[in-house]
């Protein structure tokens, strides 16, 4: 038996929400927000049609592209989202088990403890480091480099350029923390 969700899904997969209608929307909100905080147009309260319209057209603009490329992003983009939801899941059990053995106001002592030292620099370098797995790992690279990047099991020379941009990457960011606190 098929469940009604499962139904609905499959449907909205045949008329090509997954395709093109989701993920449109989802890129004119994010680029309709940018614009409202950047207030690249004047104020927000005064430029909402303004603001409205570039967002619009840019998301058309934007998922246009795959569709006259005949590029299908549909599988990579849910397994990208789906990915990224586990990944945020993780943390936030993590931080539930920690709060059982940390004290209380667990917020509160994080949040001094990043604005100190290193903690806004490892918090970026380990979401760069997560969004790029996902990236690689959803299959979505193959959007941005087509004939490129195959993702199976990683071969040495891709396990060595690897870790060597890790360690340059790590090496600049000691050297501006150390540098940045004398």
């Amino acid at each position: 038996m098929v469940s009604p969700f499962e139904t609905v899904v499959l449907r909205l997969k045949d008329i090509g929400a997954f395709q093109f209608l989701f993920p449109f929307m989802l890129t004119a909100a994010v680029f309709y927000g940018l614009l409202r905080k950047t207030k690249l147009f004047g104020p927000p309260e005064k430029n909402i049609t303004v603001n409205a319209v570039v967002a619009l057209v840019a998301a058309f603009m934007v998922w246009a592209s795959p569709v006259l490329l005949g590029i299908d992003v549909e599988t990579q983009l849910a397994a990208f989202f789906f990915q990224g939801t586990v990944a945020i899941l993780v943390v936030v059990i993590a931080l539930l088990i920690a709060g059982t053995f940390l004290p209380e106001n667990l917020p509160k002592h994080i949040g001094e403890k990043i604005k100190t030292g290193w903690g806004v620099g490892v918090i970026v370098i380990a979401g760069l480091l997560i969004g790029g797995a996902i990236l690689l790992s959803s299959g979505l690279i193959s959007v941005f480099i087509p004939g490129g990047i195959t993702v199976g099991v990683p071969g040495e020379e891709l396990i060595s350029i690897v870790i060597i941009i890790s360690l340059m990457i790590g090496t600049v960011v000691v050297i501006m923390f150390v540098g940045g606190k004398k």
